[in-house]
């Protein structure tokens, strides 16, 4: 089980800060409290309730040795999403999300593996043979491909879930995840629908505080399926060869 999340620390770090309420969308209702000053604010029983619901599947992900790939490109969650995805080791995409990221992942892995490519050529001596335009323009080439797959270069599969921050600004990567049945998990704020995602965690995805302390509850539900697997591994009995080897020859 997932340890249980306090309330007292989701409301310390504004979590429950929802949008002003004539900007609400109604199918948020459920998880308002009420309203104060012009702004909804958010149940953070309900929201506690959602992340332990959200841990326990992502957990599972983790250690069933599937990614999550986390999504967040607006400013205040881009940095705090890239140290805590690549903490849990987990891919995470926080530049522009690029155009069939998942619908089109083979084109995708296609220029991850330039990138591969350009690397060897600087450790086997090839770019050294370059004129300085060709240098230029492949080094040119390397950097953008960094800038926006670097943190997915070890991704090799489609990712088992999505976590995101904030549904509005990620729609395009919520529409692709749709497409192909990859469930999502995110920080639904009180502006937005929660119909669109298959895990809602009701909080302020605005203010940096609140995206910290969600993401640091999702990211250690994950570093405990990690380390699940592993010790699952380490139990596993390795067979001696004289043991693998009677055992084939009963088979034949």
């Amino acid at each position: 089980m997932a340890n249980k999340v306090e309330v007292k620390e989701l409301l310390e770090a504004g979590v429950h800060f929802g949008h002003m309420t004539r900007k609400w969308d109604p199918n948020m209702a459920p998880y308002i409290y009420m309203e104060r000053n012009g702004i909804h604010i958010i149940n953070l029983y309900k929201t506690a309730a959602k992340i332990e619901e959200a841990n326990e599947a992502l957990k599972k992900i983790a250690a069933s040795g599937r990614k999550v790939l986390f999504v967040a490109t607006k400013k205040q969650a881009k940095d705090i999403v890239a140290e805590k995805a690549a903490a849990c080791n987990m891919p995470y995409i926080t530049e522009r999300w690029p155009g069939g990221m998942l619908t089109n992942f083979v084109t995708i892995r296609k220029a991850i593996k330039k990138m591969s490519s350009i690397d060897r050529m600087k450790k086997d001596g090839t770019f050294n043979t370059l004129s300085k335009k060709e240098k230029l323009q492949i080094e040119r080439l390397r950097a953008k491909l960094e800038k926006n797959l670097g943190s997915i270069a070890d991704m090799t599969r489609l990712p088992a879930a999505l976590f995101v921050v904030d549904i509005k600004a990620e729609h395009i990567a919520i529409k692709e995840a749709k497409k192909l049945n990859i469930p999502v998990f995110a920080m639904v704020d009180t502006n937005s629908d929660p119909r669109q995602v298959e895990f809602v965690i009701p909080a302020n995805d605005d203010a940096s505080k609140s995206i910290d302390k969600v993401l640091s509850l999702v990211t250690a539900s994950i570093v405990e399926g990690l380390s699940d697997r592993k010790a699952e591994k380490d139990e596993q009995p390795v067979e001696a060869p004289a043991v693998q080897a009677e055992a084939a020859a009963s088979e034949e």
